[in-house]
């Protein structure tokens, strides 16, 4: 059989075997009574990474996202957002289906809503209007191809937010991707949010779970409303145990799958009518087919026939995603796959 190179997304890796011995050998206790020792310590050194009080372990990071929103929102108030953000497009609706809210998008630049236009959108007692509860960031931006914010930009919508007493999440479910290409600690991006979610399950390579960070009495609150949503898990150490490996050692596998995703951008450059809609910042590549006179399913199954997964991300776009169970080897395999799609498909 082919040896199929898995760039649909780096949700797909499998756990080390490091992970695994991780995970039976994990002392545990009952979470939800906060008696797991495994995941207090997690807890403990993701807040410290953050440089947040306190921290949650959750299920996932659409669970973390919309424990969040429940916690910092009333029902009936709206958030600001991007009209690309994964919470908007990628969360079932979750936001209005759960807390009652209601999601005001702006335009963005990969990720960036204009300053002014994030002003412009604040909605503040008039009785005709929802109140603005909550300003929204992700980073990295998952629709712009893993596109990083700017330590800059995030500062000035802290401040416009400090201003009008409005929180800022971030959705950070790649956020180590975004610091390790920006070249700063966690905690330099996190200092301008009131709260964040990060995934452990995407480029830090633990199986499960993600983590919610912010000030005591925040988590506090978040904690129930994570019972409410059914993710007060038991002996939840077994779980915690790999996530933890993933933090203190996932760095340098980052660094890696971000020298993987320009290589297989400047292979993709190199063939004719195709291009690469992205700047390259992280793991993700976006390759626009428009010019080929075949759409992004075409181009997916033609690419798994030459053993390459992928995923469509448009009707003339593919998303290739790299991840820590890449070799370079694995590359080499994926150029070679993607060349010879290119051969069947360019028209």
């Amino acid at each position: 059989m082919m040896n199929l190179i898995d760039l649909r997304s780096d949700t797909v890796t499998k756990p080390s075997a490091e992970m695994r011995e991780a995970m039976a050998n994990a002392v545990v206790g009952d979470d939800v009574y906060e008696e797991d020792p495994t995941v207090l310590e997690l807890e403990a050194y993701a807040a410290k990474l953050t440089g947040k009080e306190a921290a949650l372990f959750v299920t996932s990071g659409t669970q973390g996202n919309q424990v969040a929103v429940l916690t910092h929102m009333r029902q009936g108030e709206e958030i600001i957002m991007d009209d690309r953000a994964h919470v908007f497009l990628y969360e079932g609706g979750a936001t209005a289906a759960l807390a009652g809210v209601q999601s005001r998008t702006l335009p963005s630049d990969n990720g960036k809503m204009k300053i002014e236009e994030i002003a412009g959108a604040i909605r503040m007692s008039d009785v005709h209007f929802p109140d603005t509860g909550l300003i929204w960031l992700e980073n990295t931006h998952n629709k712009s191809g893993g596109r990083v914010l700017p330590i800059d930009y995030l500062a000035q919508v802290k401040s416009l937010a400090d201003e009008h007493r409005i929180p800022v999440h971030m959705d950070g479910a790649r956020l180590f991707n975004a610091a390790v290409a920006s070249d700063v600690e966690i905690s330099r991006i996190t200092e301008h949010t009131t709260s964040v979610q990060f995934c452990l399950s995407k480029g830090l390579g633990a199986p499960v779970g993600s983590i919610l960070a912010g000030d005591k009495e925040f988590i506090s609150r978040a904690r129930k409303w994570r019972k409410r949503l059914g993710g007060g898990l038991r002996q939840a150490g077994v779980l915690a145990a790999p996530a933890l490996l993933a933090l203190k050692n996932g760095l340098d596998f980052l660094k890696i799958d971000h020298l993987h995703a320009n290589m297989l951008a400047e292979a993709v450059a190199k063939l004719d009518r195709v291009k690469v809609e992205n700047e390259v910042e992280t793991n993700m590549v976006l390759v626009n087919t428009s010019e080929t006179g075949k759409t992004s399913e075409d181009w997916v199954a033609e690419m798994k026939r030459q053993g390459v997964l992928a995923v469509p991300y448009g009707p003339l776009t593919v998303r290739l995603t790299t991840h820590r169970d890449l070799t370079e080897s694995d590359m080499k395999q994926a150029i070679a796959g993607i060349t010879n799609a290119w051969k069947q498909l360019k028209g």
